[in-house]
């Protein structure tokens, strides 16, 4: 299938995960793809799996002027960019009695401010038309425990499919949001739980799923292509959920 043609694509937080599964998927589609990264191993797994035509940059998330040099490294190596999936992001979930301030900055630098920083150093690199697709959660309309922070971003990352749609659309960019909820991913190993109890929370999370199981990187990716696509050029400002029905009883 070839919905990306010769589009030149971008992927933040793509050497691991959904980042990189879509990263697979937008080459099979016909794209051309640079995803980013921040941890040395992942980079190198990350071009071993995605081959030498894919450029892969290391840039942390957390740095507005790492965003900045990462939009000065695009328009080098594209000239413009027709597509971006800003899927960087980390997932800590813990009680409000445990958050620090440095904590709860660093969550909302990760998740929300590098991202938004992001597209604005991309505004004079974005081809017209351009899409955008936000990777948020269903964690933006779900008041689970322990996830106050983590959800505040999401809502936060999710709004701004909203209101820059409005700001950037006379400008031929268009942004929307795909919100996964469970999924097989590494996200899960960085959640602080012991091997022990692995199982026993997988087994409790599926629970709260109408399909009773998590989702695949692979199904997300699926959406992202559409969203990344000329079949979606009608859709703008909007949000896939991809969570299994999840969301069906909240």
């Amino acid at each position: 299938m070839t919905r990306l043609n010769g589009k030149r694509t971008l992927i933040t937080g793509g050497t691991s995960g959904i980042g990189l599964k879509t990263a697979k998927q937008f080459l099979n589609e016909g794209a051309r793809v640079i995803v980013t990264g921040n941890n040395p191993e992942s980079i190198e797994k990350a071009k071993s799996a995605l081959g030498s035509e894919v450029l892969v940059l290391r840039a942390d998330s957390a740095s507005v002027e790492a965003q900045r040099e990462l939009a000065l490294a695009v328009k080098e190596h594209y000239g413009q960019l027709d597509v971006a999936f800003l899927n960087a992001g980390v997932s800590v979930w813990q009680p409000i009695e445990s958050w620090t301030e440095e904590a709860f900055n660093q969550s909302f630098a990760i998740n929300v401010r590098g991202p938004y920083f992001l597209i604005q150093a991309l505004l004079p690199v974005f081809a017209q038309p351009a899409s955008v697709v936000l990777n948020t959660s269903v964690n933006a309309h779900i008041g689970a425990v322990n996830s106050s922070v983590y959800g505040a971003t999401k809502a936060a990352f999710l709004n701004l499919s909203k209101t820059l749609s409005s700001e950037l659309l006379p400008r031929g960019i268009r942004i929307n949001a795909v919100s996964p909820g469970p999924v097989e991913t590494p996200l899960y190993d960085k959640l602080g739980i012991p091997d022990a109890y692995r199982e026993q929370v997988n087994t409790e999370i599926a629970a709260t799923i109408p399909a009773g199981r998590f989702g695949t990187a692979s199904e997300v990716a699926k959406a992202v292509v559409y969203l990344a696509s000329d079949e979606s050029a009608w859709t703008i400002g909007t949000e896939i959920v991809v969570d299994g029905g999840r969301t069906l009883n909240r």
